[in-house]
């Protein structure tokens, strides 16, 4: 990667406003991080969230509600959606990782494809460990993996580095002053790195819950259990950065004809599975949470998409208000 020395991450910022739509988490005056656009001229200053926004970046590819389809006089009508180019500043790793992840579920998706194509990713490594994270057990941070971002920023002491990850990412450069970085940013990014791993500890809990789902050592009365616990809010799906569940919802249409909706659907929801013979294969609250907590780190899921779909963020963690977030469940299910 080509590295160089960036005296202000606003600088960058705003060269990348003037040509697209810049999306930063931003503090909504009500103590939350959330998705904000700024505009080229914005001077407030860029800082490294202590914990990641409360909803990851999928909704920019994944829209929670949108049309697909119009089926009128015998034909069917694509909408596709309105794009234009944007760019999503100071993801963190686990989140890339989680977009990468959600590459490959849509992958031969037109409206998520062409959000994607749309949009330049400029990452940021972590400096410190989130109060829930687990992103180093989870190989999907602290440091931003290369193949995930187009452009890295790396907070290192008193200075920056920027990090050109992507063909894109230095196109995106153009007409910005940088100076190379010195020989040895790669030693320190590596320092930092594993500073956020020993902070963020052994995560053993974590460990022996996968061993236990993994190996079918949990017994159905521990997932039921677990399963009285679950309110069926969805919050933990919303926020978590790689569930991708999704329903089909008609509509008609304004001129006739019935319009193909797509909407964010819960695999926690008691009618998700339900088929129109009236059998449910997810009948029951603890039947669910298993299903759940087996997409994030079951073996036949990490095979597909070739890694576990839990990225360590810990977001399931802080929203869950039944106390049902990953560490509660993995240790539970991971004691012998």
């Amino acid at each position: 990667m080509q590295a160089y020395e960036l005296d202000r991450p606003e600088r960058l910022r705003a060269h990348l406003a003037c040509t697209r739509q810049l999306y930063q988490p931003l503090a909504d005056g009500q103590g939350t991080l959330r998705w904000q656009r700024l505009n080229a001229d914005d001077e407030r200053p860029f800082v490294v969230p202590a914990e990641p926004p409360v909803f990851s970046a999928k909704a920019f590819f994944f829209a929670e509600r949108e049309a697909l389809f119009r089926y009128e006089n015998g034909q069917f009508i694509p909408l596709p959606p309105a794009v234009h180019p944007q760019v999503l500043f100071g993801l963190a790793a686990c989140d890339l990782t989680a977009v990468a992840y959600q590459d490959r579920f849509f992958a031969s998706d037109p409206h998520y494809q062409a959000r994607r194509a749309a949009t330049l990713l400029v990452g940021v490594d972590c400096a410190h460990s989130c109060r829930h994270g687990f992103c180093a057990m989870m190989d999907s941070g602290p440091e931003v993996r290369p193949h995930t971002a187009d452009l890295i920023l790396c907070p290192l002491e008193q200075r920056w580095l920027l990090l050109v990850a992507s063909e894109p990412g230095e196109q995106a450069l153009t007409g910005l002053a940088l100076q190379p970085a010195p020989a040895d940013w790669a030693r320190q990014r590596d320092a930092q790195a594993l500073q956020v791993a020993v902070e963020q500890g052994e995560q053993t809990e974590i460990a022996l819950g996968c061993a236990a789902l993994n190996g079918e050592t949990v017994d159905s009365q521990t997932w039921e259990a677990l399963g009285l616990r679950c309110l069926g809010c969805s919050g933990c799906t919303s926020v978590c950065p790689t569930c991708s569940c999704f329903a089909p919802l008609q509509q008609p249409g304004v001129a006739g004809g019935v319009v193909q909706e797509r909407v964010w659907d819960s695999c926690l929801y008691q009618g998700f599975q339900k088929e129109a013979s009236g059998h449910n294969p997810s009948a029951t609250p603890g039947q669910r949470v298993q299903r759940f907590w087996y997409h994030k780190f079951g073996d036949d899921f990490r095979q597909r998409f070739g890694r576990d779909g839990c990225v360590g963020c810990g977001r399931c963690d802080a929203v869950c208000p039944g106390g049902i977030g990953v560490h509660q469940v993995m240790k539970r299910i991971g004691q012998p």
